[in-house]
């Protein structure tokens, strides 16, 4: 809808139940698709002409050699695993591609709160700690994020709204009895967090054309 209208989709992930409260493509029709064929029917669906090609394969450093970086004139980094989000980040940098990732947006309620920043200027946010930790090990010195400052919730501590008793994640996905917390979404959160996302990276593709019409 913005004009751009050459993707690649880089997924594994098949739609569940747990995606419907925040996945633009996640309907009770369309539950156990992949998401990449799924995105692409969507995309298509509203420009035909676009060129789009998906892997359906999981990013790491095992597979990041798989995709032709050459072709890339911008990467949106959604990952929600660290070794995943450092070895595309690495990769992306050593390949001079502008990237641009996105931090946490579970457990937050105010889809205002989302700004972007510059990893090491980021507070407030779980992942974006362990990312700032981890890239700097590696000497990445900038890495432009999206990321609130608003304080994660914690869960309520009721057994009767436990997943473990009312259990929707797919079976071998996780089990009940981790103590971890499972990070929750509220529809208008992470949405917000993916248009302030691509706000960004139509902005940062079309800078060479605003010079060249302010010049005139």
């Amino acid at each position: 809808r913005s004009g751009i209208e050459h993707f690649t989709l880089i997924d594994n992930d098949i739609i569940t139940i747990s995606n419907l409260n925040r996945q633009l493509y996640a309907l009770t029709s369309t539950m156990n698709k992949k998401k990449i064929e799924v995105a692409k029917n969507r995309t298509l669906d509203i420009n035909p002409n676009c060129q789009i090609q998906i892997y359906d394969t999981f990013v790491s450093e095992d597979t990041i050699d798989n995709f032709d970086f050459e072709k890339f004139d911008y990467i949106i980094d959604a990952i929600d695993t660290v070794s995943a989000k450092i070895a595309i980040i690495l990769k992306a940098q050593a390949n001079n591609i502008p990237i641009i990732s996105s931090m946490g947006a579970g457990n937050k309620v105010n889809p205002m709160g989302f700004m972007v920043s510059d990893i090491y200027k980021t507070e407030m946010d779980p992942l974006a700690k362990v990312m700032r930790y981890e890239l700097k090990k590696r000497r990445v010195k900038h890495l432009k994020v999206v990321y609130s400052k608003e304080k994660p919730l914690r869960p309520l501590e009721d057994p009767t709204i436990s997943c473990r008793t009312h259990c929707i994640c797919p079976k071998g996905t996780r089990k009940c009895t981790e103590r971890r917390d499972i990070p929750g979404s509220n529809a208008f959160v992470p949405t917000a967090c993916g248009l302030l996302i691509a706000s960004e990276v139509i902005k940062d593709l079309t800078k060479p054309v605003a010079r060249e019409e302010f010049k005139k």
